[in-house]
């Protein structure tokens, strides 16, 4: 069920979020998306980048970041403005374990018609991967 405007504060936090990213992942993203640059799966590649290993797609790691705040919302159309930076890669180890991506967030501010602008804070292993990473969702009134 969506989630109506009048019943969200400033403050109010978003469930916490985190999800496991293994290789075996960044190769179906790679298909789903059709972004095949190798420092996403090729570690000699990686590594020729300057790359410590192979990386999380960026969009990906905007995606879980997303995912969040539409369920969140209750609606995956929900969100109007999305933006961010890319502080650091998403290291992911060739293991079963892969890497984490911790996601939480909060209401910054309750704007009129509905619209809710979120601030996100995304981590990988304790280390902040986005930046400034700012949503806007308009929610049911």
């Amino acid at each position: 069920m969506p989630l109506r405007a009048e019943h969200v504060e400033v403050g109010d936090e978003l469930p916490a979020r985190t999800v496991t990213v293994t290789r075996q992942g960044l190769v179906r993203y790679a298909g789903a998306s059709e972004d095949f640059n190798p420092v996403h799966w090729n570690p000699r590649v990686a590594r020729e980048a300057g790359l410590p290993d192979v990386i999380a797609h960026g969009m990906l790691t905007m995606a879980i970041a997303a995912r969040t705040v539409t369920d969140w919302a209750g609606d995956p159309a929900a969100v109007v403005e999305y933006r961010t930076r890319f502080s650091r890669p998403v290291v992911v180890p060739d293991d079963p374990d892969g890497a984490s991506v911790e996601v939480g967030g909060r209401v910054v501010a309750c704007l009129d018609d509905g619209l809710v602008r979120l601030d996100l804070i995304v981590t990988s292993g304790g280390t902040k991967v986005l930046s400034d990473a700012r949503v806007t969702v308009r929610l049911a009134s």
